[in-house]
């Protein structure tokens, strides 16, 4: 038996808290997350460090792409209450050593209210192409079950392959 070498999300799907949701474009653009930095120069320094802050992150969104209007869209504009979604998927692999195929589950869970909502275009015949903005306020991704990135910007949270990075800053503060 070899190494499983990842190939392709095979399908997924999304939910809004446990309902499945409708009309998605079969896009959702994940979020990017940025650490924030500060610059590490003087003495002893050649130059400029720029260097990361434990637990700390920019901004980030997620983007959901919709084939048309739909009740789901309207369900994660209102900004008072934060959307709770799953992604959940099945991502295909080859076994290096046999070529055979196989699959392994990940689950992505977001919480976060809308940013930015487009309703598309209206044109006879054509898909909408609506989107939905989502500030991310938290994220799981967990990988054949595996916790491998946890951020909780509300709750002091952030797990990197399964270790808690800020398990020493909360002992401090």
């Amino acid at each position: 038996m070899g190494i499983q070498l990842p190939e392709v999300l095979n399908h997924f799907n999304l939910y809004n808290e446990a309902e499945k949701m409708i009309g998605i474009n079969g896009d959702v653009e994940l979020p990017e997350f940025t650490m924030i930095t500060d610059t590490l120069n003087g003495s002893g320094v050649l130059g400029e460090i720029e260097d990361p802050v434990t637990g700390q992150f920019e901004s980030a969104t997620m983007k959901i792409k919709w084939t048309c209007l739909h009740k789901d869209y309207f369900k994660l504009v209102n900004t008072t209450k934060p959307s709770q979604l799953t992604l959940r998927a099945s991502l295909q692999c080859m076994d290096t050593g046999t070529g055979y195929t196989d699959y392994y589950p990940v689950k992505i869970v977001v919480r976060g209210k809308a940013k930015s909502v487009t309703m598309g275009k209206a044109e006879k015949g054509k898909k909408m192409e609506c989107e939905t903005e989502l500030e991310i306020m938290y994220i799981k991704v967990m990988i054949n079950k595996e916790t491998l990135f946890e951020l909780d910007k509300l709750n002091f949270k952030y797990i990197l392959n399964g270790k808690d990075m800020l398990e020493k800053i909360r002992a401090q503060v």
